[in-house]
């Protein structure tokens, strides 16, 4: 989701920077543009390094009976580094 809405930032910085030729006196919409865009770019880039840093655990649980029998479900916890990927 990250990675989106920086690129939607990034893209409404520069149609505001660049496509708009509206001269409004109370804002400078060429530096909101600027703005927006310099946004994007972080949150872009901040959205894949979360992604690539993510961590995936799978983990599952063996039980024991009274008498000791074992059910059949063996309890295996590893993590899995996806970014060898």
């Amino acid at each position: 989701m990250s990675i989106g809405a920086g690129i939607l930032l990034f893209v409404v910085g520069a149609v505001l920077r660049f496509a708009l030729n509206v001269e409004v006196s109370w804002l400078d919409l060429p530096l909101v543009g600027n703005l927006l865009m310099g946004a994007g770019v972080l949150i872009f880039v901040l959205g894949l390094v979360f992604t690539f840093r993510r961590r995936r655990t799978v983990s599952t649980r063996r039980t024991v009976g009274a008498q000791g029998e074992v059910d059949g479900i063996t309890k295996t916890t590893r993590e899995v580094d996806d970014t060898d990927i």
